[in-house]
C-alpha cells in the first residue's frame, strides 16, 4: 500500500477534488472536515473520514494517530482548511477576523506540529500548505483574509528552511480565483456580488479544483530530493 495521505477541509472545492485524485491513485486516505456526512458521502477506498475541526490540536492530533495506526506513518500532510471571509476593515465585524486567523493560520499550525517531528525522524515527508494569490499581493476587501494567507507564506518559508536538514519538504500552493463555495462564506452580498460581476466580465474563474488537486499531486510525486516550494497557479485570464 502507498503512503498515507491527510487532507484537511476535504468535504468540498479543492479538499474534495484531491482527496479523488489521490484515492483513485491508491493511497490510504485520512479525510478532515467539519461536515463528515460529505465525507463519507464519496464512499473512497482505503479512506479514514474524520469530523475534526483544526482548530481543535487535541482531536486533530488524535485522528492523525488513529489513522497513521491502521495506515503507517503520515507522509502527506495538505493543509486546505481554510474559511474566507471578505470584508472591509472599517466595517466588518472583527469575529469574522478571528474566525480567519484561527481556521487559516492556527488550523495549518495545529497540522504541521502533529506530523513534523515524526517525519524528521524518518528523514521523509512533505507538508503542503494551502496560501493564495492573496497570500502574495493584495486584493480591495480582502485584508485580514491576505493576512492570513500572508501569514501562510512567512510560516511555511519559515518551516521549510527549519526541515530542509533533514529531507522534509514544505511547499506552498497559491491559487487564484476558483469557482468553489469559498466565496459563499462572505457574509456581504454587495462584495459578494462584485466579486461574481468580476468574474463575468474578466472570463476569468474557468480553472477547476481538478486541476489543482493534479498539481499537488504531480508535486508531491516528484522525487523526495525535489521541492517545488512555491507554486501559484491562476486561470490564464487572470492579471491580478
Amino acid at each position: 500500500m502507498k503512503n498515507l495521505v491527510v487532507i484537511t477541509g476535504a468535504s468540498s472545492g479543492f479538499g474534495k477534488a484531491m482527496a479523488k485524485e489521490f484515492s483513485k491513485a491508491g493511497y490510504p486516505l485520512l479525510l478532515i472536515a467539519r461536515r463528515v456526512e460529505l465525507l463519507e458521502q464519496m464512499n473512497l477506498p482505503n479512506a479514514l473520514c474524520k469530523k475534526v475541526d483544526v482548530r481543535d490540536k487535541e482531536a486533530f492530533q488524535q485522528a492523525i494517530k488513529e489513522a497513521e495506526e491502521k495506515y503507517g506513518p503520515a507522509d502527506l500532510l495538505i493543509n486546505n482548511a481554510g474559511i474566507m471571509l471578505l470584508g472591509n476593515i472599517e466595517t466588518q465585524d472583527s469575529q469574522e477576523w478571528q474566525n480567519m486567523l484561527d481556521v487559516n493560520v492556527m488550523g495549518t499550525l495545529n497540522g504541521m506540529q502533529a506530523v513534523m517531528n515524526e517525519m524528521k525522524k524518518r528523514q521523509h515527508g512533505t507538508i503542503v500548505n494551502f496560501s493564495s494569490l492573496a497570500g502574495v499581493k493584495t486584493f480591495v476587501n480582502h485584508a485580514v483574509y491576505c493576512a492570513t494567507k500572508f501569514g501562510i507564506e512567512g510560516l511555511s518559508e519559515t518551516a521549510r528552511e527549519e526541515l530542509a536538514p533533514y529531507n522534509v519538504r514544505v511547499m506552498r500552493i497559491a491559487p487564484g480565483a476558483v469557482n468553489t463555495e469559498l466565496l459563499s462564506h462572505t457574509t456581504s452580498d454587495k462584495i459578494k456580488d462584485n466579486y461574481n460581476a468580476w468574474l463575468e466580465e474578466t472570463g476569468v474563474g474557468k480553472i477547476t479544483p481538478e486541476d489543482i488537486a493534479r498539481t499537488v499531486k504531480f508535486a508531491y510525486e516528484m522525487p523526495q530530493s525535489v521541492n517545488l516550494r512555491e507554486i501559484q497557479i491562476s486561470d490564464t485570464r487572470q492579471d491580478s
